[in-house]
């Protein structure tokens, strides 16, 4: 029996609802949250209108998201002046993108942002001497810690001697900044010059050719500009060849399903 009609005192006819229409109306009542399970796929709900997109534009259009390509550790003017020192050390040219297309300023980011970033493998205690420079780093600061001086530093000594923070001088300022550095003659204390520019440097070539993973390499194209293969599951099919050059391969490739 869907209804019943029942009489009130005056006579008006009065219908009352089957739980059908109740669970429908309901379920309208709160924005459609009754959604789910066997009981909202039997019930019928009216689609919103949705109000048409315009269709996508640029060189951008259809290509998806990296949602690897964003900060974890710098702020934007920091972002904004490793990527410009990375982009000298490693820039373009007519072998392949440089330092800034292939996202090296990126992985520096997320490596600060981890482990890496606070020399959570290594022995920080004191007694704290000052070694040899062959010995690498000596000292309490952090690599977070050494990266926010430097950076600060670079763009104080760029607007000492050219005017302007590192990330707008000339191409050929910033090299002049970056052999200051690489030379020690930016006269600092509190770290290193050189000591920076060195690990700035290899973060620059790790940067370029680790896996995507880890923010760099984007697309792999510095392994392409080395024909370097990635990580290949096997070479047996081209073991017993001549040098074959094959596309290279990422971990994410290995995914069973991706």
């Amino acid at each position: 029996m869907d209804h019943e009609e029942k009489k009130e005192p005056d006579g008006q006819e009065v219908q009352e609802p089957s739980r059908r229409r109740f669970l429908i109306n309901a379920g309208y009542a709160v924005g459609g949250l009754v959604v789910g399970g066997a009981i909202g796929s039997l019930i019928p709900r009216r689609q919103p209108v949705q109000p048409q997109q315009p269709a996508p534009s640029g060189p951008s259009a259809g290509a998806p998201n990296n949602y690897n390509q964003a900060l974890m550790y710098f702020t934007q003017d920091q972002f904004r002046t490793v990527e410009a020192a990375v982009e000298r050390i490693f820039p373009a040219d007519d072998s392949g993108p440089g330092a800034k297309d292939l996202g090296v300023a990126f992985f520096i980011d997320h490596q600060l942002a981890g482990e890496w970033g606070v020399n959570g493998r290594e022995y920080m205690s004191p007694p704290f001497y000052v070694g040899e420079k062959v010995q690498g780093y000596q000292g309490r600061l952090n690599r977070r810690e050494t990266f926010e001086i430097a950076l600060r530093e670079m763009d104080n000594y760029s607007q000492s001697k050219y005017g302007k923070n590192f990330a707008d001088l000339t191409g050929e300022q910033q090299d002049a900044v970056l052999r200051d550095f690489e030379s020690d003659t930016v006269p600092l204390t509190t770290i290193s010059p050189s000591g920076f520019f060195r690990m700035l440097r290899n973060c620059t070539l790790e940067g370029a050719y680790s896996d995507p993973l880890y923010g760099g390499n984007l697309n792999m194209n510095g392994w392409r500009m080395r024909d370097y293969p990635g990580n290949q599951m096997s070479y047996a099919n081209i073991i017993e060849k001549d040098f074959t050059k094959i596309e290279p391969s990422s971990l994410q490739a290995h995914l069973t399903a991706h």
